[in-house]
């Protein structure tokens, strides 16, 4: 039996970590950068208000350059990383977004450390011009790049009540666009939209789990409403508006959803923590190492 054979029948799925380690031969991590983007659903190209989910205070702007961004990541972390190495996570907002001259040679100094393995960019399908490909696919010569795509669901109407702003077709193109660039594309889930059924989600997940060429790899997010945000004024209007899923019941459904995808795709997330100050619901999600406790026995 192969080490990843065997990560694979201890863990029940293919985890970010075991897959690191297979590819870099050592534990990476990821350090969060900020290279200063907007969103085009914030500042009028697609829309305003940005989806209802989404919180401006969660995504501090930071002054500092990214070779400081990265000293000052690496530092916190020290202590429980020896001999490690990362990826550099652009996550804030839409980062093929904007100057496009100007991100290139920011992503272009992340990789440059020799600690960094990967970059790894955050961004919507609707800003995946032909321009943007050609700059990654540059990118993508020096070491891996990760396009992670925000599609959330797959419905129409789904989308139109979160203000996505772009349609199901947009997120097809982008995807064949950057497939056929070679570039690794790692697409966010939300687990728990208003007005979605279980099975509104396992249409999603299904329709990923087909896409060909197949999809590299898949972060599941269960919802969180946070505080200052358009969805949060439309549940304590409303709180039935969402389903709201027991720590037991999403770690089912969860292990339900991870089961549909091929072996071969990546699973980057199976939950997430909300800055605490913000989140309103569920607020079982702040016992992290509980939840994922649990998760990797229900997976296993």
């Amino acid at each position: 039996m192969t080490e990843d054979e065997k990560n694979l029948k201890e863990k029940g799925y293919r985890s970010l970590d075991s897959e690191m380690k297979r590819r870099f031969g050592t534990k990476v991590y990821k350090i969060s950068l900020d290279a200063g983007t907007t969103c085009p659903n914030r500042d009028g190209k697609c829309g305003y208000g940005g989806c209802i989910f989404c919180a401006d205070e969660a995504y501090a702007v930071s002054a500092l350059s990214i070779a400081e961004q990265l000293k000052a990541a690496k530092e916190k972390v020290s202590a429980k990383i020896k001999n490690g190495k990362y990826i550099a996570y652009f996550q804030s907002h839409t980062n093929t977004y904007g100057d496009l001259e100007r991100l290139e040679k920011m992503f272009a100094e992340a990789m440059e450390d020799p600690e960094v393995v990967a970059l790894s960019l955050g961004t919507r399908p609707d800003c995946i011009g032909d321009d943007v490909t050609e700059m990654l696919t540059r990118l993508n010569k020096k070491k891996p790049v990760w396009v992670e795509l925000g599609l959330q669901t797959i419905h129409e109407r789904t989308a139109e009540l979160i203000n996505r702003c772009y349609s199901l077709f947009v997120f097809e193109e982008a995807y064949a666009k950057l497939k056929a660039a070679g570039l690794e594309v790692i697409v966010h889930v939300i687990i728990g939209l208003p007005g979605e059924s279980k099975e509104d989600v396992r249409k999603t997940v299904r329709y990923l789990a087909d896409l060909e060429p197949r999809l590299d790899g898949i972060k599941l997010q269960l919802l969180h409403v946070l505080k200052g945000t358009r969805l949060y004024e439309m549940y304590t209007e409303n709180p039935d508006i969402i389903h709201h899923f027991s720590m037991e019941e999403y770690v089912d459904f969860v292990a339900e959803l991870v089961a549909m995808l091929p072996k071969e795709t990546v699973v980057h997330r199976l939950t997430g923590d909300g800055p605490r100050k913000l989140l309103a619901e569920p607020l079982w999600t702040t016992d992290k190492k509980r939840v994922m406790n649990e998760m990797r026995k229900r997976l296993k």
